[in-house]
């Protein structure tokens, strides 16, 4: 069983069985809300299907990044996020500038030891979320979402050549390269759209459906809606 991680949830088991963890990062406070877990199935069925549309988007509308979750360690959310997800923690130095450090990108199986070859991506990309519901949003949610650490599905740290394969598709038009990772790639995108209420077209719904259904039956998600 694949059960889809929260940054921040304290306690709660939400290690996944088929994807190896990366080390924890600070401690965060843990909500009070309780988290909604669901088969991947289930999960998907509360996506709405809503005709997509890009119209007016540009990544400036979604502000990133801020001065992070704690703006007194001077780092940024990118790299408060990539200290969180360090397999082998960095030196910050002045600025928050990170030296040495180890990562793994989970979508295309990589160990990367340095910060040049990575990106912090938003797991939804900011163009699918301004198509699917964010382009209603005020600007100061739209921010939010950008900066969103309250879940660990929402940013993650790749390696900046699958991200850029990845651009800005669903997946109805991309998977991670390495199989084992398709099931917690669907599991943290689908968390993702259920925590912010953001809504999937008619390919990327079926694409859904086709994992859910078959190779990620048993994938578990656990979500909090958005503040």
């Amino acid at each position: 069983m694949t059960r889809i991680p929260l940054r921040g949830f304290g306690a709660l088991p939400l290690a996944l069985a088929l994807v190896p963890l990366l080390a924890p990062g600070p401690a965060r406070a843990a909500p009070a809300q309780a988290a909604e877990v669901k088969t991947l199935a289930d999960a998907v069925g509360l996506v709405k299907v809503v005709e997509e549309n890009r119209t007016g988007y540009a990544a400036s509308r979604f502000p990133h990044w801020n001065a992070g979750e704690l703006p007194s360690d001077g780092c940024d959310t990118r790299h408060e996020v990539l200290l969180a997800e360090a397999v082998v923690a960095p030196a910050a130095g002045a600025g928050c500038a990170l030296t040495g450090g180890t990562w793994r990108s989970y979508q295309d199986g990589q160990e990367v030891t340095g910060t040049e070859a990575l990106e912090v991506a938003h797991l939804v990309p900011l163009g699918e979320a301004w198509a699917s519901g964010a382009s209603g949003w005020s600007a100061a949610r739209r921010e939010a979402y950008a900066n969103d650490q309250g879940a660990a599905a929402t940013l993650v740290v790749v390696t900046a050549r699958v991200n850029r394969q990845k651009a800005g598709q669903d997946p109805a038009g991309w998977l991670p390269p390495v199989p084992e990772a398709h099931c917690r790639y669907a599991g943290e995108w689908v968390t993702t759209k259920l925590r912010w209420r953001l809504t999937a077209d008619n390919p990327e719904m079926e694409a859904l459906k086709v994992l859910a259904e078959g190779p990620c039956e048993d994938t578990v998600v656990q979500y909090r809606p958005a503040p």
